[in-house]
């Protein structure tokens, strides 16, 4: 097939470059930074390649580069953010620290006609992420749109097809970012549209083959659409030689394990449920630092993976990571850490069993077309989005069962008033957290002194970037009046009206 290859940079959005560009029907696979113009061109059916953003500036001396030859390969490219700064620097141009950073949604100007940007609207929205700006240009580029605070927001060399864009076209936040990536790669690189997700589920059992074969492996089962759907597919290719199992943590969602139960015997998979309630909450007693609860999480759950690898005398652990777990987790060469998901980065380091995880490099959409292609009912595949340490992220502070039972009861609440407005398929993740602060507040004429809670909805496509969803006030009002109304602990109910980013989905 025809291939775009993306050049990592450490941006948290490479690999959703790479996703986007497999949305419109062509291969597309990341590569390092430091790849050379000789293993470039020794890809076959090679039709275009993109420089990613990235958190460094070009004159940093640990920063990311490329080799300037590329610049000479005859395929053409396209810088983004970091990328279209390093295009710049590489051919010889200045790139300076601006005046003041460009963070969010910006106006961006068209100022003459491109390949890159046919059919776009003189004036559209764009997301910025950047404080460094290309400054000059070199000879034969062209300046071809502009923002307040980026006069060289994209540039061209019709010539050798060389383009950049101080702006991310595969955010959603970007109107006709798509349009933009479809320009470069179908009209520009010319590449045929023969990728769909029948491939991926093909690619992953020939991987499954190859790295487990015959030997026995113990798949880690949340009950989220990304564990379910590499379950669904690993039993497929090995059978019986894979063992399921699910931790109640007493940090799950409301009766979470009975749902397990009921949902996953139709499935025929070899079902363990290990009650390890009691080791989770003694493990994080007293803990109120948000890495480090990821982190004891991570190693616990390993540990009772082993235990049961032991006994089945399994050698692999399978895991539903998806590529959003790893980018936020620093997991690629020049990416910064966002949070240590319990299943990346807080796994421990001395790991008696191989890790595989068959769907590393998809988004969670991805992952949901192809939990329809191999059987998963709507309520696995429309299911809300969990964390894996579940809810000790939601709780500030020390974690109790106490607090744990608040925020199962008022997130049961929030999804369940969604499910009545119609609501809850709309949206990616409704849930509340706990807060360690108290607040006054009057109940049954009394003065009282509780805890509140904080309600967070958000809408998202990729999990990379979010939106927090403008709920009618008569529904957030229903959500607050029983929140209150039912759980004795709370008496105040506020709402989160933070993107991401700046924020993050989880609190911690």
């Amino acid at each position: 097939m025809d291939k775009i290859v993306v050049l990592d940079f450490g941006g948290q959005y490479c690999h959703l470059i790479s996703r986007r560009i497999r949305d419109l029907g062509v291969y597309s696979e990341v590569k390092q930074a430091s790849t050379t113009k000789e293993e470039l061109l020794n890809i076959p059916n090679l039709k275009g390649i993109i420089l990613s953003g990235g958190a460094a500036s070009v004159y940093d001396k640990s920063a990311p580069k490329c080799n300037p030859e590329i610049l000479k390969i005859g395929i053409p490219i396209l810088g983004i953010c970091y990328g279209h700064q390093i295009l710049a620097y590489l051919d010889n141009s200045k790139v300076l620290s601006g005046t003041a950073g460009e963070y969010g949604v910006t106006d961006l100007k068209i100022l003459r006609p491109s390949k890159l940007l046919k059919g776009l609207k003189k004036i559209g929205k764009v997301w910025m992420n950047h404080k460094d700006i290309v400054k000059t240009l070199p000879k034969d580029y062209l300046v071809i749109a502009s923002t307040k605070h980026s006069r060289i927001a994209a540039f061209a060399n019709e010539t050798d097809k060389i383009y950049g864009v101080q702006f991310h076209p595969e955010v959603t936040h970007t109107e006709n970012g798509i349009k933009i990536l479809k320009n470069f790669v179908i009209d520009i690189c010319k590449a045929k549209r023969e990728w769909d997700a029948s491939h991926i589920i093909q690619n992953i059992k020939q991987e499954i083959i190859e790295k487990i074969g015959n030997r026995k492996a113990v798949i880690a089962l949340s009950g989220g659409v990304d564990s379910s759907t590499a379950a669904i597919i690993a039993k497929e290719v090995i059978g019986k030689n894979l063992i399921a199992v699910y931790v109640d943590t007493g940090l799950m969602r409301y009766k979470e394990t009975e749902f397990m139960e009921k949902t996953f015997t139709r499935h025929n998979l070899n079902l363990k449920i290990v009650h390890a309630e009691d080791r989770f909450f003694k493990a994080l007693k007293g803990v109120v630092e948000p890495e480090k609860k990821r982190k004891i999480i991570g190693k616990l759950f390993i540990d009772i993976f082993d235990e049961i690898a032991i006994k089945e005398n399994a050698k692999v652990l399978i895991q539903g990571t998806i590529y959003s777990d790893r980018i936020e987790s620093g997991i690629t060469k020049h990416s910064s850490t966002i949070k240590s998901h319990h299943n990346v980065g807080g796994l421990p380091k001395d790991m008696k069993l191989e890790l595989y995880e068959p769907l590393r490099n998809l988004y969670k959409d991805e992952v949901r077309k192809l939990a329809a292609k191999v059987g998963l009912r709507k309520d696995i595949i429309k299911r809300h989005v969990f964390p894996g340490p579940g809810l000790a992220v939601r709780i500030i502070g020390e974690i109790t069962p106490q607090k744990a039972e608040i925020v199962r009861k008022s997130s049961y609440i929030v999804e369940q008033e969604l499910k009545k407005a119609n609501l809850y398929e709309k949206v990616w993740m409704a849930f509340t957290v706990f807060l360690s602060i108290k607040s006054v507040g009057i109940q049954g004429d009394a003065r009282s002194y509780k805890n509140p809670l904080v309600v967070r909805i958000i809408e998202s496509k990729d999990a990379m970037t979010a939106n927090f969803v403008k709920i009618p006030y008569d529904i957030l009002e229903r959500i607050s009046t029983r929140i209150t109304n039912e759980i004795s602990e709370v008496n105040r109910v506020v709402y989160d009206i933070s993107n991401k980013p700046p924020a993050t989905m989880e609190w911690e």
